[in-house]
C-alpha cells in the first residue's frame, strides 16, 4: 500500500500548522519515517510550491519518505491527483480537501481525512464516528407497521467496511 499524503493539509490536522515552517515539516517528516518503518508502507509526501517553488518542482528522500514539491504554478492537489490516478486501488490518499478526495476516490484511492491520519500517526483514537451507534431509549420509535429491521447497535455496511480498511494503517 502507497500512502500519498498532502503534507500542510496533515500539518494543519496535527498542530494547528501556520505559515511555510520547517520546523513543523520536520518535525512531520521524522514522525511519518518512525510510522513507515512500523507498518511498512511506501509513503510520499506532497507539500505546496506553486507559489513560492521552483520551475521544475523538487523531490528528495529522507529516511525512507518520499517528499514531493510541485513546481511553481502547480498545486499539491493537482501533484497527488495524478498519482492517485497513477497508484490506483494499490494506493490511499491523505487529505481533508474535498476536490482532492473526490479526485483520489474516482482513480480507485482510498481516501483518509488528515484527521483521521493524524490520529492513527499519533495514537489518537479516533474522534470521527463511534465502534457502535449510540443506543435507543424508545422515545421517537416509528409505529410498529414501518418497523425497521436489523441490529440497532451495529452499523452501516459501508461503515463497517471502512473502518476495516482504517485498521490496515
Amino acid at each position: 500500500m502507497h500512502l500519498v499524503i498532502d503534507g500542510y493539509n496533515l500539518l494543519g490536522a496535527t498542530v494547528g500548522f501556520q505559515g511555510f515552517l520547517e520546523g513543523p515539516r520536520d518535525a512531520l517528516i521524522v514522525a511519518l519515517a518512525a510510522y513507515r518503518h512500523k507498518k511498512g508502507h511506501a509513503i510520499t509526501v506532497v507539500f505546496d510550491g506553486w507559489k513560492q517553488g521552483q520551475t521544475h518542482g523538487g523531490h528528495e528522500h529522507r529516511s525512507g519518505v518520499e517528499i514531493l514539491y510541485s513546481k511553481k504554478g502547480e498545486q499539491a492537489d493537482q501533484v497527488i491527483g495524478r498519482l492517485a490516478r497513477e497508484y490506483g486501488r494499490e494506493c490511499a490518499v491523505v487529505s481533508s480537501d474535498r476536490e482532492v478526495a473526490r479526485a483520489a476516490h474516482n482513480a480507485g484511492a482510498f481516501v483518509m481525512t488528515a484527521q483521521e491520519f493524524a490520529a492513527k500517526l499519533h495514537g489518537m483514537p479516533r474522534q470521527a464516528g463511534t465502534p457502535f451507534k449510540e443506543l435507543d431509549m424508545g422515545e421517537d420509535r416509528p409505529s410498529p407497521g414501518s418497523s425497521k429491521k436489523g441490529n440497532p447497535r451495529k452499523l452501516p455496511k459501508a461503515a463497517r467496511r471502512r473502518s476495516q480498511q482504517l485498521k490496515r494503517f
